[in-house]
């Protein structure tokens, strides 16, 4: 049976899932749920995701629909595809999973305001930025990096010194902030700036974004 991914390539859940599927080596379909449409929000995609919002994804009779969900079922089930993305060890797994609630909780939050800020207004024809917003969130955000900082001076990666879902968590988000001015907040910090170089340049990410463009285009 063909593994399908459900979702947008303007969703950072939905990067998040297919940037999984790259590093496990996994052999999937993507399926471009439009948001202009309101497909997201009819069948058959309400079948799959009953909150009307993506990623959902399919894998024969097993069908989980929460970004994070899917990504660790991703991980668990084809274990030995590909990257490692969580560590065996408890004591390492542990760690992982904090970053990963960091990122949750810290540093999504706020990524994802500048993003709509700086990145989707213009894109959608809105209004111009409302920079009050943009500054409250960029200050928030340095301040978030300043631990990263201090984290990736002792390791190479926020969960230790293999790429992880802890990095990979913040991919789509960072990538869009990249082409923005707030670029300026992680090249100021060395240790973040090595560590977004890496990450972004790794070949699962390109070609997550390879498909993110390429639907756009259809």
């Amino acid at each position: 049976m063909v593994v399908k991914v459900h979702g947008s390539p303007l969703s950072s859940p939905t990067l998040r899932v297919v940037a999984a599927a790259y590093e496990k080596e996994l052999d999937f379909e993507f399926v471009h749920v439009d948001f202009e449409s309101g497909a997201h929000k009819q069948l058959p995609h309400l079948a799959l995701n009953p909150f009307g919002q993506v990623p959902a994804f399919e894998d024969g009779d097993l069908q989980p629909f929460e970004s994070r969900a899917i990504k660790n079922y991703i991980t668990h089930t084809y274990e030995r595809n590909g990257t490692t993305l969580i560590s065996k060890d408890m004591k390492q797994k542990a760690i992982q999973a904090v970053w990963m609630e960091v990122e949750a909780h810290q540093f999504d939050p706020t990524a994802t305001k500048l993003v709509w800020e700086l990145v989707f207004k213009a894109m959608f024809g809105m209004q111009p930025p409302d920079m009050a917003i943009v500054e409250e969130n960029e200050a928030k955000l340095a301040k978030v990096l300043d631990v990263y900082e201090a984290r990736l001076s002792q390791t190479r990666y926020l969960g230790g010194e293999t790429f992880t879902l802890a990095d990979l968590h913040h991919l789509p988000q960072m990538n869009r902030l990249m082409t923005t001015g707030v670029k300026k907040l992680f090249d100021e910090r060395p240790c973040v700036s090595t560590w977004c170089s890496d990450i972004l340049a790794r070949p699962a990410w390109k070609k997550t974004v390879e498909l993110a463009e390429t639907s756009l285009r259809s």
